[in-house]
């Protein structure tokens, strides 16, 4: 976005804020000259803003009257999408700065979506705890239709009926009591009471065909830990490959590429002193290898494969790839 259609929309996020606005106000803040303001006002006005004039000792500009921002057109995917990576930004541990700028976005998205969307995905943001960030997920994830309704299901309390296709590939149906939401390593998860199993159970959201919500309601245990119940019944899950590898760097640097949840990482006592940095032994699970070598190329330290052998020949084949591209850029740079 250029500077000067950048600094409209910033008079007119002031002007949204009511009240009669000082032409002098107005310049410092948009870091601008009296002359400019007014060509910003006359740009609103030529979009059908309502700006009006105030004359007069303590005048200045202001919106009319009753004028709202009419609301924003977007798709549940597109809005579930925006307000999901401004969630992620904010839970993601960023600088205080960044947190504040996404919490600040997604109020202002808030306030411009139809009500009904926005109770939808206020829903959602209730009832789902977020984990790890992304890691072995594949392929599409569940549509954004899906996700809302198991949102307000969970936050209602109420019970739903699906089709879920297990992991064998075998399909049933069944009538769940969704206790809560969990998003964990690229993945929707749903815990709830199951009614074939009569136990408490979790299903990946993107596994969910033919959702609908049932009148009625249910009681939820008040100590339920979703998240909890989640990674400990994804921690009992036989997975295709168990990973382990040898890492010399600090824990800090291991954590940034392997967080907690996706990855258990020990550390291994010196046999002498060296002084520099240890060396961790990192053990995960994943159903698929292809996107474990590019972390480990992050890290940028020393490290030994232990197993599996396969991963060794991935990790080769990632480090003559990149040579060959910067062979490549070498190339077309002289």
């Amino acid at each position: 976005m250029s500077r000067p259609t950048a600094r409209v929309l910033a008079l007119l996020e002031i002007l949204q804020t009511g009240g009669v606005h000082t032409l002098a106000t107005l310049a410092e803040r948009l870091g601008v000259d009296a002359r400019t303001v007014r060509r910003y006002v006359d740009h609103l006005v030529d979009l059908d803003v309502p700006v009006e004039s105030v004359r007069g000792r303590y005048g200045g500009y202001r919106l009319a009257p009753g004028y709202r921002m009419p609301p924003l057109m977007l798709t549940e995917d597109e809005a579930l999408a925006a307000l999901l990576g401004l969630e992620t930004v904010r839970r993601a541990g960023l600088a205080a700065t960044s947190a504040a700028a996404a919490d600040t976005a997604a109020a202002k998205l808030r306030r411009v979506l139809p009500r009904p969307l926005g109770r939808r995905l206020a829903a959602l943001l209730a009832t789902t705890r977020f984990t790890a960030p992304a890691g072995d997920a594949t392929g599409g994830g569940p549509g954004g239709g899906v996700l809302l309704t198991l949102a307000e299901a969970a936050w209602g309390r109420h019970p739903i009926e699906m089709r879920y296709t297990a992991r064998d590939e075998r399909r049933s149906r069944r009538i769940v009591h969704p206790y809560g939401m969990v998003a964990h390593s690229g993945r929707w998860y749903v815990a709830g009471a199951d009614s074939i199993s009569g136990e408490v159970r979790t299903f990946r959201v993107d596994r969910i065909e033919d959702l609908r919500v049932l009148p009625g309601s249910f009681g939820r245990p008040e100590d339920f830990d979703a998240a909890a119940h989640v990674l400990t019944g994804l921690a009992q899950t036989p997975w295709a490959h168990d990973v382990t590898l040898r890492v010399q760097a600090t824990l800090g640097r291991i954590r940034s590429r392997f967080p907690e949840g996706l990855a258990i990482v020990e550390e291994i006592p010196p046999t002498t002193s060296t002084g520099h940095e240890g060396w961790f032994r990192v053990r995960l699970r994943a159903e698929r290898l292809e996107w474990i070598p590019p972390l480990i190329a992050a890290l940028d330290r020393p490290f030994v494969i232990e197993r599996p052998s396969e991963l060794r020949g991935l990790m080769s084949e990632l480090a003559g790839r990149l040579a060959g591209y910067a062979a490549a850029d070498h190339e077309r740079s002289k």
